[in-house]
């Protein structure tokens, strides 16, 4: 029989990102996740998690140069964008604007189909054999370096459109962290928040066959276009059982208000059997690996920008929250006050989640699509053993 939720059931090969709870280990084809935040760029780790190894520096810049030039959206997609309800989730509104990317694309009916590359893939006229998926001469790369583009510029451009503000023009050549601040705040970002927004982004690219990449690749598996298994995604992360914790650990943040009353609010929270968000993850036994980046990145940003009470706040529940419940804070807890002190509104922690994990979900969709087999499961019958039709005026 089945663990509920499929815990601990194996559901396939990968070898796009691995964990190893019991050690709190993480890392993406076979690299530390440690080294690559602190070595690594956002750019860099996608072409890790999409092409199966590191880039060569011309490489990287030209893929860093692909990328960039397509930030630019549409303006159809602009206008459609415009016209959608501003008071509706972020995340529906995000749903429905890949939806609209989709349709945009040039080459949205093209073949998924791998077969030139199944045993190798191309970048730049070179030929690697043991590809993990597509390589870059493929329309499923084409359209994954258009789409991660623009969603560089579609998720600030949501919480404009929430605000009533009008869009920002993206900067050419620039690193999609930058691009995205910029056209979030309208104004060009600080190096030093540049690089953490980037070190965040790297953070959260890929988290092995968690609930939405699971649902990225169902959808891929029936050989669907990419848009519609990355709008699958969207969907399944819209769960606040899935995405959504780090927005509700910064309104639990603006609810305590200061930190003399941290570890008291917890108490309480506790005593009235409150959940605490940001804490515990099924895959983890020890602490999450990312979290130790972003504890670091908060206390930095939060004394930078003057707003140290969120940090000190945050440091004050996860002593308590240990020494009541001995649960360590997963990858959503800091990451809540480390974008808050970007100028980030909460509603759009999940948008920029699925920023990220658009270049994971992109990767399983490859992989998925390369080796391919219908996922169908079977279900374990719980319900009667025999029942039969009555005529109505028996029932």
């Amino acid at each position: 029989m089945a663990g509920a939720g499929l815990e601990d059931i194996v559901a396939g090969e990968t070898s796009i990102s691995t964990i190893d709870g019991k050690r709190g280990v993480l890392t993406y084809r076979g690299i530390s996740i440690h080294e690559m935040a602190d070595h690594s760029s956002f750019e860099e780790t996608v072409f890790l998690l999409w092409y199966g190894r590191l880039p060569k520096a011309a490489e990287l810049d030209d893929f860093r140069n692909a990328l960039s030039r397509e930030t630019v959206m549409e303006d159809r997609v602009a206008a459609w964008l415009k016209s959608l309800p501003a008071e509706a989730n972020p995340m529906s509104l995000l749903r429905t604007g890949v939806s609209l990317l989709g349709l945009a694309d040039p080459e949205e009916g093209a073949s998924v189909t791998p077969e030139p590359w199944k045993e190798g893939f191309r970048y730049m006229g070179q030929l690697t054999s043991g590809a993990p998926g597509f390589g870059r001469d493929h329309p499923q790369s084409r359209k994954a370096i258009r789409l991660l583009g623009r969603m560089t510029t579609l998720v600030p451009a949501i919480q404009r459109v929430m605000k009533g503000q009008p869009f920002v023009e993206p900067k050419a050549g620039r690193s999609v962290a930058f691009n995205f601040l910029r056209c979030l705040t309208g104004k060009d970002p600080e190096e030093g928040s540049e690089k953490i927004f980037d070190k965040c982004l790297i953070l959260h690219a890929d988290h092995e066959f968690n609930a939405s990449t699971f649902t990225a690749r169902v959808a891929a598996a029936t050989l669907s276009d990419l848009h519609s298994s990355v709008v699958a995604a969207i969907g399944a992360l819209k769960g606040p059982l899935h995405g959504g914790a780090n927005t509700e650990v910064m309104r639990m943040l603006l609810e305590v208000k200061e930190p003399s009353k941290a570890k008291a609010w917890v108490k309480d929270a506790l005593e009235r059997k409150r959940k605490i968000m940001g804490f515990g993850h099924r895959m983890y036994k020890t602490e999450d690996p990312r979290a130790t980046h972003l504890r670091r990145m908060s206390e930095s940003l939060c004394a930078k920008v003057g707003q140290p009470q969120w940090y000190e706040m945050s440091r004050l529940i996860e002593e308590a929250m240990w020494e009541l419940k001995a649960i360590k804070p997963n990858v959503d807890f800091y990451s809540a006050s480390t974008y808050y002190c970007m100028g980030i509104d909460p509603e759009m922690f999940t948008p920029i989640f699925a920023l990220s994990r658009l270049s994971g979900w992109t990767a399983h969709i490859f992989e998925q699509q390369a080796n391919n087999r219908l996922i169908r499961p079977v279900g374990e019958w719980v319900g009667p053993q025999e029942a039969h039709w009555e005529p109505m005026e028996k029932r």
